[in-house]
C-alpha cells in the first residue's frame, strides 16, 4: 500500500505567524507523519478482475460475509459513481487536510505521548451521516461525500442545521472530536450549570487542539449565529439567571439549550435568531474566563468540576 509522509513544523510555524496565533515549539518539534489512502478512487475505478487484489490491500473494507458480487455491483452503482465523481471534484487533493491533521496529531502526541498517528482511510459512505469519522484505533475512516458542502443538492433532503457543518472546514474539527472522545470522559451532570461545563470542556479542547480554526467551525455555527451569541451574551445570561435555571436539574433544558439544535428554546420572538446548543456556547465563554485565571492543562481541566469552573472563573458575560 502506497504512503503519503508529511513534514508540517516549517509550514505550521508559517501559519502560526501569519496569524498572529501562539504555537508551543514543544508541540511543533514533535515528529508526526500523515498517512491517507484514497480507497473511494481505487474502488470507483476498478474492474472486477482487480476486486481480488483490492480485498488484499484493504480487508478491513470488506467484510468476508459478503458475496463479491455485491462489491461488484456496489462500484457500478449510479448513485454511488454520483458521489465519487462529485467528491473527486470537491476534493481533488487533501493538501490542507493533511497539513491540519498534522498539526491535530502533534497536539494529541504532546499530551499524549502513546498516540500513534493512525492511517486516514478516506471513502464514500452513500451518505451515512452516522459514520462521517470512524475512530478503529490504527485506521481513521473519512468519509468525503458527507464533506460536499452545506448547500450541495445531496443533502436537499437533509435539515439545514445539519448541513452547515457537512463542509470542508468541519472536517478536521469532526476528526479531532473523535480523538477527544478516545481520550476524555464526560463528567456526570445533575445540573443545568455541570452539563454547560462539561460539554463545553470538549470544545475549549478544540482551542487548544485546533488553534488555527475559526470558534464557528469549532461549535458548529454559521457565522451569522456566533455573531448572535456574542451579541447576545449579556441577556444570554440575565435569561439564566433571572429563571434560575443554573441549578436546575429540569431534563428540558437540555433539548431547549444543550443538544445540537436549529436554534435555542428561551420562548421568545428572537428564538429563531438564536443558535442551538446556547448553553454549551455559554459553559465554553465560562471556561476561557476559568482558563484566564486559571491556567491549568487540558487533562486537569477535563477532570475539574463544573462548579470549581465556574466559581473560580469570575466569570462576566461581555453586555
Amino acid at each position: 500500500m502506497s504512503r503519503i509522509y508529511w513534514v508540517f513544523s516549517i509550514f505550521i510555524l508559517f501559519v502560526a505567524c501569519k496569524e498572529d496565533i501562539q504555537i508551543s515549539e514543544d508541540v511543533l518539534n514533535i515528529p508526526v507523519e500523515v498517512r491517507v489512502e484514497r480507497f473511494e478512487q481505487q474502488f470507483y475505478k476498478s474492474s472486477s478482475s482487480e476486486l481480488n487484489g483490492l480485498k488484499k490491500e484493504f480487508p478491513f473494507m470488506f467484510p468476508t460475509a459478503v458475496n463479491d458480487s455485491v462489491w461488484i455491483q456496489k462500484a457500478k452503482n449510479e448513485d454511488e459513481l454520483f458521489l465519487f465523481e462529485e467528491t473527486q471534484k470537491k476534493y481533488t487533493d487533501l493538501n490542507d487536510f493533511k497539513n491540519q491533521l498534522g498539526l491535530l496529531f502533534k497536539h494529541v502526541k504532546y499530551d499524549f505521548s502513546e498516540f500513534k498517528e493512525p492511517e486516514i482511510i478516506t471513502y464514500i459512505s452513500n451518505l451515512d451521516y452516522g459514520y462521517k469519522i470512524v475512530d478503529a484505533d490504527s485506521l481513521l475512516f473519512v468519509s468525503l461525500d458527507m464533506y460536499l458542502g452545506a448547500n450541495h443538492e445531496v443533502y436537499q433532503d437533509f435539515p439545514k442545521y445539519l448541513t452547515q457543518n457537512y463542509t470542508k472546514e468541519r472536517m478536521i474539527v469532526d476528526v479531532a472530536n473523535e480523538f477527544l472522545k478516545r481520550y476524555y470522559r464526560k463528567l456526570k451532570s445533575r445540573t443545568f450549570l455541570d452539563r454547560m461545563i462539561n460539554e463545553a470542556k470538549f470544545v475549549y479542547a478544540l482551542d487548544v487542539y485546533l488553534p488555527l480554526e475559526s470558534d464557528a467551525n469549532k461549535i458548529g455555527y454559521t457565522h451569522e449565529k456566533i455573531n448572535w451569541a456574542m451579541q447576545n451574551e449579556g441577556d444570554i445570561w440575565k435569561y439564566f439567571i433571572e429563571k434560575e435555571l443554573l441549578y436546575s436539574n429540569d431534563a428540558t433544558l437540555n433539548s431547549r439549550f444543550i443538544d445540537v439544535a436549529p436554534f435555542s428554546k428561551f420562548y421568545l420572538e428572537s428564538d429563531n435568531d438564536s443558535p442551538g446548543q446556547i448553553g454549551v456556547w455559554m459553559g465554553w465563554q465560562i471556561i476561557r474566563s476559568y482558563m484566564n485565571n486559571d491556567d491549568v492543562t487540558l487533562q486537569k481541566l477535563m477532570s475539574t468540576s463544573p462548579e470549581t469552573i465556574f466559581r473560580k472563573s469570575k466569570y462576566k458575560p461581555k453586555r
